[in-house]
């Protein structure tokens, strides 16, 4: 009696032992966040969901909506990135699992025998037993997985962040056209009541007041049709904290460039940083424990079995005893070739898909820079040069055809003149603003916070982009 209690003991001590525990596994999977946006909060799921209810409403602000407001908003309430830290869940649900040994299963049989009348019955106990350390392996993929997931998970929150930051630049220049818009339209409309006092004084002929009254039905025109722009900015804005209608008000910002920016060398310095690039570092960690994982699983398992056997015959007092058993598969055939040489295959093609992904972020980073470093020039020359003399042109003509010393024409030409380059440095502002962002979410940190930058022109960017690109 005391040898089979030691026994049954003993496998339910080993069965215990193998159940182990999965503490450790949840909350391993989320990655440090890049310095872009690292201080603004974020939300990660519970643990136990309560039949998986989706995430808040966002309480949207009603009047004007800040930059830093917006972000906000983005980072708790977006639903791709929701979405991105329910997959970090599931894959930390999934590696759970996968650090869980195999059940063990138990059995009755039993048997009557008709002459003699013999009755035989055996309750037994199974368990399959790894013989290397298959599970620990599979544990580790599992949690590198879970690694995997959270470094998506950064990428998927860079994302958010940047075409939030970019959707608030478009509303903001949005915005600025639509009051240069109507700035125009009261000068067109004070241009036009100039022309119709000429005409009755008989200073000028009714085709001019027909022209100015033409030329103000125009610019109406792009005058609506830029305060529908806005509209459709603020719905994209909203969309990005999962809004389907607009609240806010308006986007409080403005426009503006940096006085000298980056060069190119600091910012090609935090390509490392970026989250794809980052995350093949882990990936790679995974494939290499596919390997590992491979390999022994071309070590069979063995299956043990013990169980308490009774035989009785009619008449007779019955017999007891402990019954063991032992099985293991013999590696004849099958030993894992296929699965050790697809992981080995699946590391060789992962060192080339993470070339490819530097190299193909790196191409990013050099495009968003050259944009950025020539819609910077750009705003520069429009803002310090381009549009002081069109005022002045502007102004100009505008006096000399109150005293009838220019034509209307001239005065036309030169409004549409200080009009056209207004809006394109308002252009080019949105432009290196976009150019900005996408910068900033392909190197995960503010320019603002890279040190030491010193003055670029655009000729010495062009000269380090033609040096550094891949």
């Amino acid at each position: 009696m005391t040898s089979r209690f030691r026994a049954w003991s003993l496998l339910w001590m080993g069965l215990a032992f193998m159940a182990g525990c999965t503490a450790g596994i949840v909350d391993q999977g989320w990655q440090p966040k890049r310095p872009l946006g690292k201080d603004l909060a974020t939300l990660h799921p519970p643990v136990n969901p309560q039949a998986a209810a989706p995430s808040a409403t966002a309480a949207e602000p009603t009047g004007p909506v800040t930059l830093r407001q917006a972000l906000a908003l983005a980072m708790l309430h977006n639903p791709d990135l929701a979405s991105a830290s329910w997959e970090v869940r599931s894959v930390e649900a999934r590696a759970i699992q996968a650090s869980l040994p195999p059940n063990p299963e138990i059995g009755f049989d039993l048997e009557s025998v008709a002459s003699p009348r013999v009755t035989e019955g055996l309750l037994s106990l199974g368990q399959v037993i790894f013989l290397s350390d298959k599970l620990a392996r599979q544990k580790q993929v599992a949690l590198l997985e879970t690694s995997v997931a959270g470094w998506d998970w950064e990428s998927q929150r860079i994302s958010v962040y940047t075409e939030t930051t970019k959707a608030f630049v478009s509303l903001v220049a949005a915005q600025e056209r639509m009051e240069l818009a109507r700035k125009i339209v009261d000068v067109a409309r004070k241009l036009l009541d100039t022309a119709s006092e000429r005409v009755r004084s008989g200073k000028a002929s009714p085709l001019e007041e027909m022209k100015a009254k033409v030329e103000l039905s125009t610019l109406n025109a792009d005058c609506a049709q830029a305060e529908q722009a806005v509209l459709a900015a603020r719905q994209r804005l909203a969309a990005t904290w999962g809004a389907i209608v607009p609240r806010f008000a308006r986007a409080e910002g403005e426009l503006a460039a940096r006085k000298d920016i980056p060069t190119a060398q600091q910012v090609f310095a935090l390509l490392d940083q970026n989250p794809e690039v980052a995350r093949w570092a882990t990936e790679m960690q995974r494939r290499e424990a596919v390997v590992r994982l491979e390999r022994r699983k071309a070590i069979p398992d063995l299956t043990l079995a013990g169980g308490y056997k009774r035989e009785k015959a009619s008449g007779e007092a019955g017999a007891n005893g402990f019954a063991l058993g032992a099985s293991i598969p013999l590696p004849v055939f099958d030993r894992n070739q296929g699965g050790i040489k697809e992981s080995r295959y699946q590391v060789a093609k992962g060192q080339e898909e993470r070339r490819s992904t530097r190299a193909r972020v790196m191409t990013e980073i050099a495009d968003a820079y050259q944009s950025m470093a020539s819609a910077h020039a750009r705003s520069s020359i429009l803002g310090l040069q381009v549009i002081p003399e069109a005022q002045k042109a502007f102004d100009a003509a505008q006096a000399g055809y109150r005293e009838g010393k220019f034509p209307y024409l001239d005065v036309l030409d030169a409004q549409r003149t200080v009009f056209n380059a207004r809006v394109q440095r308002l252009e080019a502002l949105e432009e290196y603003l976009t150019a900005v962002a996408n910068v900033e979410g392909l190197v995960g940190q503010s320019l603002e916070t890279i040190a030491e930058a010193r003055p670029t022109t655009q000729a010495a960017a062009r000269s380090e982009l033609q040096e550094k690109q891949p």
